[in-house]
């Protein structure tokens, strides 16, 4: 399979406090966004990368891919008035057999994640990049009391990338349109027509960028993976 990227970057990111979008701020000398494309930039399986970027920021985002000399970027366009929206308008524009669909706002993914992701997707038809999760989860019934503990070996919380048939996706797009149902991931809109999606095992570090106390953090683990990498 040829694969093609979306890369969700139109939200506001109201939870950061800051006055502009969380993709514009600087993490490492660089802006987020330039993190987040630079994997896909490196990784082999992607042929093509459309952004979905806030109405009239189009060039900004222009500026940032010529900057940084990212070749596999196709297509800038503006998204829509929610997430689901904007993901959709990023699918009608590649032509790719399948498409990964990732949060600009998480910067740290690695090439090697976004290759397994979609060998899975390959082998099993969807597949989502998750870790387990680490703490204890309740179940409130709305008022204020726990009425149940789901088992948490059982529990993942899932990232992105995620990765799928392109025209699968577009599909289970157009059918939660025309029900006017609402995901807060694409893979959930599989999981509507009854689409099974592989786990492929994520990293803590892939985390994103939504609170103050995120940027910082992030600027630790960069600097983790930089000693690692230099072996220091």
């Amino acid at each position: 399979m040829d694969w093609g990227a979306v890369i969700v970057a139109a939200g506001r990111g109201t939870r950061m406090g800051a006055a502009d979008n969380k993709i514009y701020l600087t993490l490492d000398g660089r802006p987020v966004l330039a993190h987040a494309l630079e994997a896909f930039e490196l990784c082999a399986a992607v042929t093509s990368v459309a952004i979905v970027v806030a109405p009239g920021e189009e060039s900004r985002v222009a500026d940032i891919v010529r900057a940084e000399g990212f070749a596999k970027v196709s297509e800038i366009v503006p998204g829509g008035s929610e997430r689901q929206d904007s993901v959709y308008i990023g699918l009608t524009a590649l032509r790719t057999d399948g498409v990964l669909v990732h949060d600009a706002a998480r910067p740290l993914v690695t090439s090697a994640q976004i290759e397994a992701c979609c060998r899975a997707a390959e082998a099993e038809g969807a597949a989502a990049l998750a870790v387990p999760v680490k703490d204890t989860i309740k179940v409130s019934d709305g008022a204020g009391f726990i009425v149940s503990t789901p088992e948490r070996r059982t529990l993942w919380s899932v990232q992105t990338p995620q990765a799928f048939r392109r025209e699968e996706l577009m599909e289970a797009h157009r059918l939660a349109r025309s029900e006017q149902a609402t995901a807060t991931d694409d893979a959930m809109l599989l999981e509507r027509l009854g689409r099974k999606v592989a786990i492929v095992s994520g990293d803590y570090s892939n985390l994103k960028i939504t609170t103050p106390e995120d940027l910082p953090i992030a600027e630790l683990l960069l600097a983790r993976r930089r000693r690692e990498s230099d072996g220091t």
